[in-house]
C-alpha cells in the first residue's frame, strides 16, 4: 500500500512521533493505522512522545575529540537528577561518539542517522525516554577541526554544567588552550577580538554610552573622548582577548596567549539551559493535585 504524505501527517499527530518514524510504522504495518500506533507504542516512541511537551531545561555538556576534530555538545532533560544518571552519561558519551564520526551539518539531520547500535539517533534517544522516564533532547552541538600545528582546550565546569572548546594555533600544548577554556567559562566573553563585533552592535552601545555622558551632566565638548574610553571597557566585558587573564590579571589574555606563541582562532561555550525555559515547581498546586485525585 502506498504510504501517503497525508497518512504520515495523520499518525504524527495521533502520536508526536518523529516524521520518518511515522513513516517507518505505516510501512511496516502496510498502512494500518492502528497497528502502526501499536508500533509507535511497542517501540516505546509513542510513549516518548507524551513527554514532548515537558520542559527539558536541565542537562549536561559534553566534550570529545579524535585527532584534529572535536565536538561540543548540550544534551537535556527534565531533572538535574536525570542529568547525573550513568544512562544518561552513556548516552550522551554515545551521541557525542556517533556525531563526531559522521558529523551532521545540523540535529534535524542527525536524528534520522543510523548509529553503530543498528537504530536511528531518534530512535536512540527515544529508547532512553521510554527507560529513563524523562523528557530528553539533543539541542545542539558544534564540530571543529585544526592543523597538526595546533591545539584543542576541553574544559568542563561543574561536572557539565558549563563546557567551553577552544582552537589555539600555533601551539600543540594543550594546558595553554585548556586554560583559555577555562578563562572563558568563567567570565563568559561573547567574542574572540574586537573585529568580530559587528557596526550595529559597537554603534548602538556608542549611543547609549553618550547619551548616559550627557545625562550625567558631561559638557558636549568631551563627551566623544569619554565614549570612546569607556567604549573600550565595553570591549573587554565581550571580547576574549581583551580580558585580563583569570589566571594572572596583570596580563590580558592576548598577552598570555603571545607569551606561548599562540593565537587563539575560535571558542565555543555552552551553558546548560541557556535561554530555554524553566520549570517552575510549585508545590503547593502538586500537593493538591494529588489531593484531589
Amino acid at each position: 500500500m502506498a504510504i501517503t504524505a497525508q497518512m504520515v501527517k495523520e499518525l504524527r499527530e495521533k502520536t508526536g512521533a518523529g516524521m520518518m518514524d511515522c513513516k517507518k510504522a505505516l510501512t511496516e504495518t502496510d498502512g494500518d493505522m492502528d497497528k502502526a500506533i501499536d508500533f509507535l507504542r511497542e517501540k516505546g516512541i509513542a510513549k516518548a512522545a507524551k513527554k514532548a511537551d515537558r520542559i527539558a531545561a536541565e542537562g549536561t555538556t559534553f566534550i570529545t575529540s579524535e585527532g584534529n576534530t572535536a565536538i561540543i555538545l548540550e544534551v537535556n532533560a527534565e531533572t538535574d537528577f536525570v542529568a547525573k544518571n550513568e544512562n544518561f552519561q552513556n548516552l550522551v558519551s554515545e551521541l557525542a561518539s556517533h556525531l563526531l564520526a559522521e558529523k551532521p551539518a545540523s540535529v534535524e539531520e542527525a536524528m534520522d542517522q543510523k548509529m553503530a547500535n543498528g537504530s536511528s539517533v531518534s530512535e536512540f534517544i527515544n529508547a532512553a525516554i521510554a527507560k529513563i522516564g524523562e523528557k530528553i533532547t539533543l539541542r545542539r552541538f558544534e564540530i571543529r577541526t585544526k592543523g597538526d600545528n595546533a591545539a584543542f582546550g576541553e574544559y568542563l565546569h561543574m561536572g557539565g554544567r558549563i563546557a567551553v572548546l577552544t582552537v589555539v594555533e600555533g601551539t600543540t600544548d594543550e594546558n595553554v588552550a585548556k586554560d583559555v577554556a577555562m578563562h572563558a567559562a568563567a567570565l563568559n566573553p561573547k567574542y574572540v577580538s574586537r573585529d568580530q563585533v559587528s557596526a550595529e552592535e559597537v554603534e548602538s552601545e556608542r549611543e547609549v554610552l553618550k547619551q548616559q555622558a550627557l545625562n550625567e551632566g558631561k559638557p558636549a565638548n568631551i563627551v566623544e573622548k569619554m565614549v570612546e574610553g569607556r567604549l573600550g571597557k565595553y570591549f573587554e566585558d565581550i571580547c576574549i582577548l581583551d580580558q585580563a587573564f583569570v589566571k594572572n590579571p596583570d596580563q590580558k589574555v592576548r598577552q598570555y596567549l603571545e607569551s606561548n606563541k599562540a593565537t587563539l582562532t575560535d571558542f565555543i561555550r555552552y551553558e546548560v539551559g541557556e535561554g530555554l525555559e524553566k520549570r517552575q515547581d510549585n508545590f503547593a498546586e502538586e500537593v493538591m493535585s494529588q489531593v484531589k485525585k
